[in-house]
């Protein structure tokens, strides 16, 4: 899904962090931010349980805005409009922030609730969240004590090279979406359901993800409508209109974190009693019902009896 080359991108919801060095001790603390961890760890094929469970080792400072210096720092300075965000990852990374806050932001009000924009730290080898390190052995996530998304900017390579995602626009762009979901799970106070039951098919941390994978998809489906500042003066949408190849890339990016394909490539066997994100299909379904719906009621993974 491509960006429409005259909408304007601002600068001011995405930073950057980290220098490519060695990061760190990793460190998983502080609400859900362990579970949105430890997927990624079976990811980069770590023993979830040799994951520190305590902040004692990072710093609790936010990611730390780097200034210009590297590749990346000079594409997000440059990134300016649509155009400039069809040509690169981090462009495309900052742009989809602006279109999912935007969108949000417009969103909530519809239920009573304010949405408050957050901030992605795109960075590179690691920096600091009050959630603990960052790293490229860790992946994006969101964490709730500092209200930022931390993406490594070379998550989506890793994501098609080693679990044959897609590397379409849409793939992702459902990335970012997908930790923009837990935010909205924040603001309505619905996190802390992953903490109760965190592992397991029909756990409430598979539902919270599979809930942010349906919030993507309810994004996904307003993308087109949600519009921003035109470089021509007035207004113009984010997105243009999506295609049968768009939504393919996005549900193959869904499909290849599921557990059972991480398991499996990972482990060499399916251990349904140890998830934390749902299977490949239940990833994939709970997109398409946000994409098919656009209705943000019909993402309820809480109570039914089953997910899976």
């Amino acid at each position: 899904m491509s960006f429409n080359d005259d909408v304007k991108i601002d600068s001011s919801q995405v930073g950057s962090g980290g220098s490519g060095g060695s990061p760190g001790g990793m460190v998983v603390g502080g609400g859900i931010g362990g579970i949105i961890l430890l997927i990624i760890a079976l990811i980069f094929g770590i023993n979830p349980s040799d994951l520190p469970t305590n902040p004692g080792g990072g710093s609790p400072d936010q990611g730390q805005v780097q200034p210009g210096g590297t590749e990346q720092d000079s594409e997000l300075a440059n990134c300016k409009t649509g155009a400039d965000a069809n040509k690169s990852d981090a462009c495309r990374v900052k742009a989809t922030v602006l279109a999912v806050n935007t969108f949000w932001s417009q969103e909530l009000p519809k239920y009573k609730r304010e949405y408050t924009p957050a901030t992605t730290i795109l960075y590179n080898g690691s920096t600091q969240s009050q959630c603990g390190t960052a790293s490229n052995q860790v992946g994006p996530f969101y964490c709730p004590l500092d209200k930022q998304v931390y993406i490594d900017a070379s998550f989506f390579q890793i994501l098609s090279d080693q679990f044959g995602s897609s590397s379409g626009p849409l793939a992702q762009e459902y990335v970012v979406a997908h930790e923009y979901g837990h935010h909205v799970q924040d603001i309505l106070g619905l996190l802390d359901e992953a903490q109760k039951d965190p592992k397991g098919e029909q756990s409430g941390g598979v539902r919270i993800e599979l809930m942010a994978d349906c919030l993507a998809g309810v994004w996904a489906n307003h993308a087109t409508e949600t519009k921003g500042e035109s470089t021509k003066g007035g207004d113009v949408a984010f997105l243009k209109p999506l295609t049968d190849k768009d939504i393919k890339d996005a549900l193959s990016a869904a499909s290849s974190v599921g557990d059972d394909r991480i398991q499996e490539k990972t482990q060499g066997r399916v251990s349904p009693e140890s998830w934390t994100h749902g299977s490949a299909e239940a990833r994939q379904r709970w997109f398409t019902t946000g994409y098919k719906s656009g209705d943000l009621n019909q993402c309820d993974t809480l109570s039914p009896d089953t997910v899976e």
